[in-house]
């Protein structure tokens, strides 16, 4: 026996003991199950701690109340951007958060002025309407013209020579935003190649209910700069019914927008917690502050701006002291040019920080009721989040899934590398309200609010604290 046993290796003589014994063979469990369980026995106590701690309260949501009813038009260049900047700056340090600091961008500043549309044939009839942002003005006596209906860019070609002398509208349907979103970025060029006057857009959403919907366009080089503004889909409707009756409406259209020569000076705000063990590797959280100058922002993006927030304030309430620093970026003018972002962007780069960042998570796609999280980055990583994640049962069963949404400002650290995360939400309604008049804090829900703090501040954390850093 002992010849025998001498000469086999110890791995086959504990597999022939595992079956002399009558026990069926262990096999090794997946790196992922190890990962599951490692994730869940360092943190789960701590986890439900902090989903107990935000969802016992509507601090984010009295808080978001009091930041979008004295600081509701946070429009790019504004002096009550600049405002909500200060307290923002302010109400942190009085959070007793260590480190908050501003940098300093230079914003487009485009000036939305009067406006108005009204319909003259077949009868008089207010438009109400938003000009785009980045818009030009029409002259100063306004645009009179006949209207041209379309569905679709390809209408718009099959009748480029109806067009000239005209105001075309977009009567698109609502397929979903990243379709129908094209007609308000790019409508105004498509119809100036044709010799359009000028060109008003179906409201980008499933649910108008009388609202025009605003965003910022876009010019190319080769065509005339033409004033582009929104209606709502009930007038698109109505002005597409005329043309079909080959009784095409006429609509007077007048617009003051003015982008200024000069750029406007506006801040990202920047708050830190600093790490216990690696302070020089970060974990970035934000959502952007800036807003339009209709509606209130809650959902685009006060919304993400206070629950990221709360997860920073609630983490340093509760002594959770996280190996990486965790750094809350509030980006400024994301609406009109993304130049927070990008300057956020450039100072990494300056400072050779895109190794040090862990993660850049930004929320801004709603605080209805979280779904879970997307995700850019490797493999690797996406297989060491997904516990993180799981982690969140106590409030529902949550997804990690790749690709995310709602990640505007932090895209440009994804291609720099950086992994970054967007928040899930339930977005049945968010287009409904998304850029218009109708995003109020009324259209939020305390106890969803309170559950996207939850979420951000659990991932956030422990995407902080955990030994391994994310493989890129």
């Amino acid at each position: 026996m002992y010849s025998i046993a001498h000469r086999l290796s110890l791995p086959l003589i504990l597999l022939l003991i595992t079956y002399a014994f009558g026990f069926a063979p262990v096999t090794a469990k997946s790196s992922s199950d190890k990962a599951q369980k490692t994730i869940e026995e360092r943190y789960a106590q701590t986890t439900e701690k902090i989903i107990s701690r935000a969802t016992s309260s509507h601090h984010a949501f009295e808080r978001l109340t009091w930041f979008t009813d004295y600081f509701p038009h946070r429009h790019s260049g504004s002096q009550m951007l600049e405002d909500a900047i200060d307290w923002t700056m302010e109400a942190l340090r009085a959070d007793g958060i260590p480190e908050v600091r501003s940098q300093l961008v230079e914003v487009p500043h485009w000036v939305r002025g009067n406006e108005h549309a009204r319909m003259l044939t077949p009868y008089e009839k207010d438009l109400p309407m938003l000009g785009f942002g980045m818009s030009v003005a029409t002259p100063p006596e306004g645009i009179t013209a006949p209207t041209l209906v379309v569905e679709s860019f390809e209408e718009l070609e099959e009748r480029q020579d109806e067009i000239k002398g005209k105001i075309v509208v977009y009567n698109q349907a609502y397929v979903d935003y990243g379709q129908s979103v094209q007609y308000r970025v790019w409508g105004a060029d498509r119809a100036s190649a044709h010799g359009a006057l000028a060109v008003l857009v179906r409201a980008v959403s499933p649910n108008s209910m009388g609202h025009p919907h605003a965003g910022t366009m876009r010019y190319s080089d080769n065509v005339p700069k033409i004033p582009a503004a929104s209606i709502s889909a009930e007038d698109a409707m109505l002005l597409h019914r005329f043309d079909q009756r080959s009784d095409p409406a006429t609509v007077t259209l007048y617009m003051e927008a003015e982008t200024m020569e000069q750029p406007a000076l506006s801040r990202n705000v920047i708050a830190e917690l600093p790490g216990s063990e690696f302070p020089d590797e970060v974990v970035v959280i934000g959502g952007h502050i800036d807003s339009w100058d209709i509606g209130h922002g809650a959902m685009d993006d006060g919304g993400g701006v206070i629950v990221t927030w709360e997860a920073l304030r609630l983490i340093h309430e509760m002594g959770l002291k996280p190996r990486r620093t965790i750094r809350l970026v509030l980006w400024t003018n994301e609406e009109i040019g993304v130049a927070g972002g990008r300057a956020y962007r450039d100072k990494v780069l300056q400072k050779d920080e895109v190794e040090r960042h862990q993660l850049a998570f930004e929320v801004d796609l709603g605080v209805f009721e979280p779904r879970g999280f997307g995700f850019v980055g490797s493999d690797e990583a996406f297989t060491m989040l997904e516990p993180v994640a799981a982690l969140m049962q106590p409030m529902g069963e949550m997804y990690l899934r790749k690709g995310a949404w709602g990640t505007v400002d932090i895209n440009a650290l994804s291609r720099e590398g950086i992994p970054i995360m967007g928040l899930d939400v339930d977005i049945e309604k968010y287009f409904w309200y998304h850029h218009s008049a109708k995003d109020t804090i009324d259209k939020l829900d305390p106890d969803e609010v309170a559950k996207c703090v939850a979420a951000v501040a659990v991932m956030t954390y422990v995407v902080a604290d955990m030994a391994e850093r994310l493989p890129r």
